[in-house]
């Protein structure tokens, strides 16, 4: 039987989502509590995608299919019984065999953090602490460029092994509360290091280095050399992902 899980991670001692010997991984805690309710057999846990080192998760989605038959409460339950408290199960459902948490996965949502005030040591692993102010009227203005479907080969690390990199974002666009900004991203999917490379682009904007169409001319180039800037991995969330017909 074929269960979805919901949960969520704080990514700060993780090596990131996907299994990799020797490193503490999500994936990896996650298949060893699976295991340990599966009757001792161990099993893959599909997420919807891969989250890179110290990357959070507030909303991740999995699947796994189990030999046993356990009701959704009892099966999260044990989960978080047999989890380490920087992962949480929110909720448990039975899916079509047919599902997968990646391949189904319609949209997904990404925001960003960072501090223009004061470092904040609580914040260190949480919001990136940039520490000095941005121009954020030409951000957002620059970050527009990003909606719609574009080729985003410019802003996808390792390209060259990528045959597709077109993508449609739906909504791209920052907030300033107080001394904190938040990047909101929201699109049919995301690459290794998207995310934080059009945010990386953006400081520079925001520093009066690069402007709206430095922007449009470096999508437009397919090139990631004329990108090169990546924002730090910590002030990034993974905060929603969308299926159809799932209640």
């Amino acid at each position: 039987m074929r269960y979805l899980i919901k949960f969520s991670y704080d990514g700060s001692n993780f090596s990131g989502y996907q299994t990799q010997p020797n490193l503490r991984t999500v994936q990896n805690e996650l298949e060893n509590a699976v295991e340990k309710i599966n009757n001792g057999i161990r099993k893959t846990v599909q997420s919807s995608g891969r989250t890179d080192k110290g990357v959070h998760a507030l909303c991740q989605y999995a699947h796994v299919d189990l030999d046993i038959d356990i009701t959704t409460h009892k099966f999260k339950r044990a989960l978080n019984s047999n989890l380490p408290n920087d992962i949480h199960v929110i909720e448990t459902k039975i899916v079509d065999e047919k599902f997968h948490a990646r391949y189904s996965a319609k949209e997904k949502e990404y925001k960003y953090y960072i501090n223009m005030g004061e470092y904040n040591p609580l914040d260190r692993y949480y919001v990136f602490q940039y520490n000095y102010k941005l121009n954020v009227s030409a951000i957002k203005d620059a970050i527009k460029v990003f909606i719609g479907q574009h080729d985003f080969r410019a802003f996808v690390t390792e390209n060259i092994n990528k045959k597709n990199c077109i993508r449609i974002i739906n909504i791209a666009n920052v907030e300033q509360h107080d001394d904190k900004l938040i990047f909101t991203f929201r699109g049919n999917g995301f690459m290794r290091y998207q995310v934080r490379n059009m945010v990386g682009i953006l400081i520079k904007v925001g520093e009066n280095k690069l402007n709206t169409d430095d922007i449009k001319r470096i999508l437009d180039s397919k090139d990631r050399s004329k990108c090169g800037a990546t924002a730090p991995s910590e002030g990034l969330y993974l905060v929603d992902v969308k299926y159809e017909d799932l209640k």
